[in-house]
């Protein structure tokens, strides 16, 4: 039979001696430890070794083994399977650095995070939060670093000898920071500037999450063509974005028409407000602003 290691954060005292008809009943239920830590590890951190777990498994199923009163009328793989995960969750207990209290209160904060982003249709803000809990920003802040000091990495995981992979990342850079709230802004302007129907499509179909028929009701119009005016508005601001560092290149196939009112939405766009004007639109870690109505 398979030796086992006795994890050290069982209370259990395990039986001595053992009997064939106990290693019959370990030997053809070593499938469920492993059933078990596989699904155990599809929802715990990365850093979880698999070894650990699978020798708390073992430990626990073979105290059931020794354990088991087959008269209680309970099949064997039900009885074992409770004391399994229960052991498997003892040990991920003892792994990780954080307090069940920093992870309530962390994953209270995260469940308000996603019930925000979802009736606002963007990430909410820390303050947002913060408001949303009753709690200050600096509580959000002091519970979502005590979740990041938790955090283990495993040495095994590095891609490289030296941990290059652990450095921060080049985008992260207080340039591409203001590089990426400049956008931010220049797309704002670029809605703004489009055409009132074409901007009220994408203000409810991407911003207030309305489906395209219930548009179509309001505009009085099909559902086809709120699609059209949902396309046209995508050109005009994918044209306007690229502006930003060349002047975008006309489809061969656009009138001459067409060419002259894109030419002059993006010049209206590039002129709407100024870098500072463009900055003020997302916080200094350029998380976006509330969007005023635009017009």
């Amino acid at each position: 039979m398979t030796a086992v290691r006795r994890p050290t954060t069982s209370p259990e005292a395990a039986p001595t001696g053992s009997s064939p008809e106990v290693d019959e009943l370990v030997r053809s239920h070593l499938p469920l430890v492993g059933h078990i830590v596989r699904e155990t590890l599809a929802r715990v951190p990365s850093y979880v070794c698999r070894d650990d777990l699978v020798s708390a498994g073992m430990y626990a199923l073979v105290l059931s083994a020794r354990s088991f009163e087959a008269e209680r009328g309970v099949p064997f793989g039900r009885f074992a399977a409770i004391r399994i995960r229960g052991a498997i969750t003892d040990e991920l207990r003892s792994m990780d650095w954080a307090s069940r209290a920093v992870r309530g209160r962390a994953r209270s904060i995260d469940t308000v995070r996603s019930e925000l982003a979802a009736s606002l249709g963007r990430s909410a803000t820390r303050d947002e939060v913060a408001q949303a809990l009753g709690l200050s920003s600096a509580e959000v802040e002091a519970a979502d670093a005590d979740v990041q000091r938790a955090a283990v990495l495993s040495l095994q995981s590095l891609d490289t000898e030296d941990g290059a992979s652990l450095l921060p990342a080049a985008g992260a850079t207080p340039e591409a920071t203001i590089l990426i709230r400049e956008q931010i802004g220049y797309l704002r302007d670029a809605i703004a500037e489009l055409p009132d129907r074409l901007r009220t499509v994408v203000q409810q179909y991407f911003f207030d999450q309305r489906k395209m028929s219930d548009i179509a009701a309001d505009f009085g119009v099909t559902e086809s063509r709120v699609s059209q005016m949902r396309a046209e508005a995508l050109t005009l601001l994918r044209a306007a974005v690229r502006g930003m560092e060349e002047p975008p290149a006309v489809p061969a196939a656009t009138t001459r028409r067409q060419a002259a009112a894109q030419a002059s939405y993006c010049a209206a766009v590039a002129t709407r407000s100024t870098l500072a004007g463009r900055l003020a639109q997302t916080t200094l870690r350029g998380e976006p602003l509330p969007m005023r109505n635009a017009g």
